[in-house]
């Protein structure tokens, strides 16, 4: 399950850069349920996964997940 430290900006980024979930998932090479449940925080992505979507929104992993405070 997800861990309530880890904050997600996933959602907001793909909806600015004009995204649907499926279309982030085919850039990403995953599922759009993998997409759904990283956005929801039931699902912490790997690494790879994070510099995937990234990649995919033209970004850094930064920009994208944040530790809660």
């Amino acid at each position: 399950m997800g861990d309530p430290r880890l904050g997600s900006r996933l959602k907001d980024v793909r909806t600015a850069a004009g995204l649907t979930q499926q279309g982030l998932a085919d850039l990403a090479g995953v599922s759009r349920k993998t997409i759904n449940t990283v956005e929801n925080g039931v699902f912490i992505p790997s690494t790879l996964l994070a510099l995937d979507l990234a990649r995919a929104l033209e970004t850094t992993v930064e920009a994208l997940f944040f530790l809660k405070d």
